[in-house]
């Protein structure tokens, strides 16, 4: 009985083991079905996306030399601006300093004319004095 009973163990062994070998084969065959298609799916997405990525990392790749080629230009104007400010400053100051002249020329002839005024004025008078004494 022993014997019978341990051949019996065993045949059932070998149909749970060839059992479990079907589940597993037919576990196996359902995902494959089920999960491979949506994995196939998700590469080819995957695919897409890495091109889309490629497309977007050289389109901000021309941005870039496109903003360092602004920049550049940027830079390359304040400098043309602050060397057309500078010829101003120059020329301001030179325009300042012959106004300051002729300011000096205007204020010294209309003392001139004051003064030719007033020594006309003062000769008329010494005139008077000089023909009051000799009467």
């Amino acid at each position: 009985m022993e014997r019978s009973a341990r051949v019996w163990k065993d045949h059932e062994i070998l149909r749970i083991r060839r059992n479990g070998m079907e589940i597993k084969e037919a576990l196996r065959s359902l995902l494959q079905e089920m999960i491979l298609p949506e994995f196939e799916q998700m590469k080819a997405e995957h695919a897409r996306l890495g091109e889309r990525l490629n497309s977007v990392d050289k389109r901000l790749a021309d941005i870039n030399v496109h903003l360092v080629d602004q920049s550049r230009r940027i830079d390359e104007t304040n400098k043309r601006i602050d060397s057309v400010r500078d010829e101003l400053v120059t020329m301001i100051g030179e325009t300042n300093k012959r106004i300051d002249r002729l300011y000096e020329v205007i204020v010294r002839r209309d003392e001139h004319e004051r003064l030719e005024t007033e020594l006309g004025n003062l000769e008329r008078r010494v005139g008077d004095l000089e023909r009051r004494l000799a009467a």
